[in-house]
């Protein structure tokens, strides 16, 4: 799921032994053109003897992985284990610790420079994998600090099987059943795990209001379908849902009255661990000063544009509103300011968000298929209200069907604006998600971001490959197409449109600062808003939610930026090689045939430099 995961990508439920795979599960088949030069292997295609022995090792550890993390293996399209669930002990989490180990002992065995070019880039993204779930749970332990991985693989173990019809409906209760009977061993877990000691109260309240979600899975997608089993089959599914509803409450009792009142942990995970989880998930070139570096200079680049489109705009109003050719820092921000308010103004009603999102699903297929932008893939693609038990993160993701399930839809998830918000709360929210915001949503997780990439991503022959998706290249691929369909006149070239689109971008520049800030500088509170609100023009909800997310992630929030920047890098490179022979659609195609693996590795792949 993508979602990030604020309409960035939402995060999946944390689950164990998945730091890096968090951000690879949106995979999905599609009609996107195939290479030439593929075939089917579980790894890329098998040249020589080496090619054959790293595809053995690919096929051991995907086995094996998928065997430790049965949830995100139901996620992957692998049914095998739709029954199981993760064991969180003490000698679940060394199995998995010797596991990894041991494949990557046969991983090292191998002699890199004879594989092929591809195989290369396989074997370094599962190299980083290994490393990073041995690191996960022996040096991070968010599984002695974080209740979400708790949290979120209760309700993962219902919502990945029962959310897509993979199966039939009564083989789906049937492991649904056996799931819920094991929910509360999760729970139990949990309580034996976690140190309060540790555990940062943001955290511990965060699943506190969580919690009760399982429970909305329960109620709508199973208590609707059990009557499709019957006899010892229904007895036994009623008997787990009883259960299940008897766990979830002593665990709201628990979290109520022991770990959020005795939750001390800090929530910034200090320099080392953030420098070493930074290096892992996004497994780029750039450092964290080098990232720093250029998201200073972005912002000032970006909101020198933004100023330049607000002087065209205001230019013929009626307005108090200064617009020099050179303003001080104060007449930038309030001509800006200024301009956005016009953008503002025309957003849908409070009860409208997901039927404009439809309409501007539909609006933006429509364009990128009239400019022959990229191919469109024709996998179905829908537009739903977010899982109670995964809001409270981010506001819309992209759910695409696992590498291996195939025909399935990808959803396009938006999370409803709470119930107990005020008129002011909601129009805040509204504000920032105005109508022109609603369809860079829309462009960023659907068409053509996250959805239409996962489809054409799928393709590439390597499963290893699909099921180590990037998040970096999803995420930059997603924030890339943003500034391809303005520059491909969107919304007939409009000019609040580039506006709110520069905006935001923004977010994406402001999310890499906001990480390190948090996690390293110890920025507080009214630091981190004074950069989503001054700085980059975030509405008060907006940076309320991403202070949120800041404090409940790392290393993640970077992706959007850092991202972008390789995939922006990669197009002028390409443009500088390939001069007036370059063509937009055919390299977008290519980009995408890849199979997401980080960017760094598309870059050598399509200029033919050394994989390193």
């Amino acid at each position: 799921m993508l979602g990030v995961y604020a309409t960035e990508t939402a995060m999946r439920p944390s689950l164990l032994a998945a730091t890096l795979l968090t951000a690879t599960l949106a995979a999905c088949q599609s009609t996107a053109p195939v290479r030439p030069d593929q075939s089917t292997s579980i790894a890329a295609p098998v040249v020589n003897a080496a090619d054959a022995r790293f595809d053995a090792v690919a096929k051991h550890w995907l086995d094996g992985w998928t065997r430790l993390n049965p949830v995100s293996a139901t996620q992957l399209g692998d049914h095998r284990f739709d029954s199981e669930i993760d064991d969180l002990s003490a000698g679940g989490r060394q199995r998995m610790v010797d596991f990894s180990r041991q494949v990557l002992s046969e991983l090292d065995a191998i002699d890199a420079s004879a594989l092929s070019r591809e195989n290369q880039v396989d074997a370094m993204i599962l190299r980083n994998q290994l490393r990073s779930d041995i690191w996960s749970i022996d040096t991070f332990q968010s599984w002695a600090w974080d209740p979400q991985v708790y949290n979120g693989l209760a309700g993962g173990a219902i919502y990945n099987v029962m959310a897509r019809d993979f199966a039939p409906m009564p083989q789906r209760l049937k492991s649904a059943t056996a799931r819920m009977e094991k929910i509360p061993g999760i729970f139990l877990q949990m309580r034996a795990n976690l140190d309060p000691a540790r555990v940062p109260r943001i955290h511990a309240e965060t699943v506190a209001k969580q919690n009760a979600g399982v429970l909305s899975l329960v109620d709508e997608f199973i208590t609707p379908n059990a009557g499709q089993l019957t006899g010892a089959d229904r007895q036994r599914l009623d008997a787990a849902v009883a259960g299940l509803r008897t766990a979830v409450a002593d665990q709201q009792a628990w979290l109520d009255g022991t770990l959020v009142p005795n939750a001390k942990g800090d929530f910034r995970i200090g320099q080392k661990l953030y420098d070493e989880k930074l290096r892992m998930s996004l497994d780029s070139t750039l450092s964290r000063a080098e990232i720093r570096q250029r998201a200073e200079a972005e912002i000032k680049r970006v909101r020198g544009e933004m100023y330049d489109i607000a002087r065209g705009v205001l230019k013929d109003r009626k307005s108090a509103t200064p617009l020099p050719a050179t303003p001080t820092a104060v007449q930038q921000q309030a001509a800006i300011e200024a301009a956005l308010e016009l953008a503002y103004a025309d957003h849908p009603a409070r009860d409208q968000v997901v039927p404009a999102a439809k309409q501007a699903l539909a609006n933006a297929t429509a364009f990128v298929r009239a400019k022959d932008l990229v191919t469109v893939p024709n996998d179905p693609v829908n537009v739903v209200l977010m899982p109670e038990f995964q809001r409270g993160v981010a506001v819309a993701y992209c759910d695409s069907p696992g590498p291996l399930d195939k025909g399935l839809a990808t959803y396009f998830a938006i999370s409803p604006i709470p119930d107990d918000w005020t008129p002011k709360q909601a129009d805040s929210f509204l504000r920032e998600y105005n109508s022109r915001m609603i369809n860079l949503l829309t462009i960023h997780e659907a068409m053509p971001g996250h959805y239409l990439e996962g489809a054409h991503s799928a393709q590439f022959p390597s499963t290893l490959r699909a099921v180590l998706r990037s998040g970096v290249f999803a995420e930059g691929w997603a924030v890339y197409t943003e500034d391809m369909m303005t520059r491909a006149g969107y919304m007939d070239n409009d000019p609040l449109f580039h506006l709110v689109q520069l905006k935001f971008y923004l977010r994406s520049v402001a999310n890499a600062l906001l990480d390190q800030g948090v996690h390293v500088d110890h920025w507080t509170r009214e630091q981190a808003m004074q950069l989503m609100t001054q700085q980059t023009f975030q509405q008060e909800r907006e940076a309320a939610g991403k202070w949120v997310r800041a404090q409940l992630s790392s290393a993640q929030l970077p992706t959007y930026f850092v991202g972008v920047q390789e995939q922006f890098d990669l197009r002028h490179a390409m443009e500088a090689r390939l001069g007036d022979r370059f063509n937009e659609k055919a390299y977008h195609d290519q980009v995408l045939s890849y199979g997401a693996p980080p960017v760094r590795y598309v870059r050598e792949l399509m200029l033919d430099e050394p994989i390193h």
